[in-house]
């Protein structure tokens, strides 16, 4: 017989606040044309953006997370000492060692909370939900603090035609605390490492560190290229209209919702051609309100779903108690789909 004491948790988790912060200067598609061979309406066309937003020197990962975060603990009506875990999910946080995650909980005044960061791109949201949820049942947490931040205008090659136009910078924050009812449903998520060369750095910091600099890319100028991110935009097309909508039905089977019970679609905001596609194989009723957050922000991918939760919610094209099916995908190749309720 086991003399460990059995966990004593809440019954269920729920989001309870959400916060978002997008850098204050709006980047349009003709400063993007500046450095490729291309049109406002090629790039509208093929991915629905017309406008992004791009951090500043002071607009750090850190920063924006902070900003995000004390809107959700607003929105939540608790205090940052009430918060037990802060999960960040990015990949752009360029100091491999300590997590960002420390020194936002530290300046928002959380306290001594488990702390730590995720890799997981456009799907960590889901992921970090996932695990807050965990920590909620489990009882090592009551409130959990759940970033998405990215400034990917520092991963993004302003040459690369196919990726350039693409990339945003913000954040998005939730908190997740305890319900005596069903609020996040069972998560259905994966990898498919085989995958992985289709979305990826180009260069490794340990390549620019120590590599040869003739066999590493060099820009117009004839400077070696920062690494950045790019993409097998083809490929990637294609698993998500296929695949990705197969998880998206799986993860409202798991929780036991119909399409016609959906109020709000809130996928990663990737494509707009990739969202629409969806839509249209989970044939989704036309009542439910799908989030096009991609056309004003861009793909800032772990960041991409909250900050449209966000946005749905202030400007009341969601409201309280809605529910919501979300699903991230993305490099890896990984994703994570679930159904909640709005906060």
């Amino acid at each position: 017989m086991s003399k460990i004491k059995p966990s004593k948790g809440a019954p269920y988790a729920r989001i309870v606040g959400v916060g978002g912060y997008r850098p204050t200067r709006v980047v349009p598609n003709e400063v993007i044309l500046e450095t490729i061979d291309s049109s406002d309406e090629w790039i509208r066309s093929r991915s629905g953006i017309v406008t992004r937003h791009w951090a500043s020197d002071e607009e750090t990962v850190a920063m924006m997370s902070i900003e995000a975060s004390g809107k959700a603990i607003a929105d939540a009506g608790i205090t940052p000492e009430q918060i037990g875990a802060v999960i960040v999910s990015t990949v752009s946080h360029f100091k491999q060692t300590p997590a960002v995650a420390t020194e936002i909980a530290h300046r928002i005044g959380a306290g001594k909370p488990a702390a730590f960061d995720i890799s997981a791109g456009c799907a960590g949201f889901g992921y970090g939900l996932t695990l807050a949820k965990g920590m909620i049942v489990e009882g090592s947490a009551e409130h959990v603090l759940v970033i998405g931040v990215e400034r990917l205008s520092d991963l993004t090659d302003l040459e690369d035609r196919a990726t350039a136009f693409l990339f945003g910078d913000g954040a998005g924050a939730v908190v997740v605390g305890p319900s005596q009812e069903p609020a996040i449903g069972p998560t259905v998520w994966g990898s498919e490492g085989d995958k992985s060369e289709t979305i990826k750095q180009t260069v490794s910091w340990n390549e620019l560190h120590i590599g040869d600099v003739s066999q590493l890319p060099l820009n117009s100028k004839g400077e070696v290229k920062f690494p950045a991110i790019t993409q097998e935009g083809q490929s990637v097309f294609r698993w998500a209209v296929y695949e990705m909508a197969k998880v998206a039905q799986q993860a409202l089977d798991a929780a036991g919702i119909a399409p016609e019970d959906l109020d709000v679609f809130i996928p990663h905001q990737a494509n707009m051609r990739i969202i629409d596609s969806m839509v249209k194989t989970l044939k989704l009723p036309e009542h439910v309100t799908v989030a096009r957050d991609i056309e004003s922000t861009g793909n800032t991918s772990a960041a991409s779903i909250p900050l449209a939760m966000e946005r749905l919610l202030a400007t009341g094209q969601a409201k309280s108690g809605d529910t919501a099916l979300v699903i991230g995908f993305g490099a890896g190749l990984v994703y994570a789909a679930t159904v909640v309720t709005l906060p």
